[in-house]
């Protein structure tokens, strides 16, 4: 029998997002997170990472959940006060 969670569920995070959390700031985390602060858009970041624009906006995402954030601010606040910018 499989047990599923109701989405939205408030749970805490399981140990595999935890592990992740503390495998952060990899070295392409903080690349993309230093061109993000410095204002440049998508395309230019995408370009200067060279992977593709999806890429760009799925690392983003993947921070974003990763730390518990639903905006880009939140991602930076999140980040300054980890010390990672």
């Amino acid at each position: 029998m499989t047990t599923f969670e109701p989405a939205g569920s408030t749970m805490s995070p399981v140990a595999e997002d935890v592990d992740a959390v503390d495998l952060e700031p990899t070295a392409a985390t903080l690349r993309l997170l230093q061109l993000m602060r410095t204002g440049a858009i998508d395309e230019t970041i995408a370009r200067e990472l060279g992977v593709s624009l999806r890429t760009v906006h799925r690392r983003i995402t993947r921070l974003q959940n990763l730390l518990g954030v639903c905006s880009r601010f939140q991602l930076g606040v999140i980040a300054c006060e980890r010390g990672w910018v």
